[in-house]
C-alpha cells in the first residue's frame, strides 16, 4: 500500500505543475502592459463653442480650436495625418513636425500657419457645441486618439 500512496502523490503533484504551468499564460495575458505603438502625440484642450456670438465672422471661427500636443521629448512630424468630426469634416496637416513637450492649436477658420497654429480655412463652424467628437488619425489612417463631448459624454 505505500508504493500505491507514493505513485498517486507523484500523479497528484504532477498534475498540480501541470495544472500551475497552463494557468501561467492565462495570468500573464490578464495583465495590461502599455500598448507599445502608443503615440505620444495626443489631443489636448478643445475650444468647440467659441465665446461670445456664433456670427461666422473669421475671428469667431478662429475662436474654435482643437489643441494637438506632442508628449514625448523626440520630434514627431505629424505630416498627412488628419483630424476630423463626427460629420466627417477633416483636415490634414501639411509638413508640420512637432517638437517635443510641445503643441498646436489647430484653428477652424482663415489664418496663417505656423509651429503653435494651424487654420482649416473654413467659412463654417466644424465642431458641434451640444455633441461631438474629435478623432485624430497617424498618416496610416489609424486612430490615435479621440475627444469626445457632449450628453453621454
Amino acid at each position: 500500500m505505500f508504493p500505491n500512496a507514493s505513485r498517486v502523490a507523484m500523479v497528484v503533484l504532477g498534475s498540480a505543475a501541470l495544472a500551475a504551468t497552463a494557468a501561467l499564460p492565462a495570468t500573464a495575458a490578464g495583465h495590461h502592459a502599455p500598448h507599445p505603438t502608443r503615440s505620444a502625440v495626443v489631443l489636448g484642450a478643445v475650444q468647440y463653442d467659441s465665446p461670445g456670438r456664433d456670427d461666422r465672422s473669421n475671428r469667431s471661427l478662429n475662436a474654435e480650436w482643437v489643441t494637438v500636443r506632442n508628449t514625448g521629448r523626440t520630434p514627431v512630424n505629424i505630416k498627412g495625418w488628419s483630424l476630423s468630426d463626427k460629420s466627417g469634416h477633416t483636415y490634414r496637416f501639411g509638413n508640420l513636425r512637432l517638437n517635443g513637450r510641445s503643441q498646436v492649436r489647430v484653428h477652424t477658420g482663415i489664418g496663417r500657419d505656423n509651429r503653435h497654429d494651424v487654420y482649416q480655412n473654413r467659412r463654417a463652424y466644424v465642431w458641434d457645441n451640444l455633441r461631438d467628437e474629435a478623432t485624430l488619425r497617424s498618416d496610416r489612417h489609424r486612430v490615435v486618439d479621440t475627444v469626445a463631448w457632449g450628453r453621454r459624454h
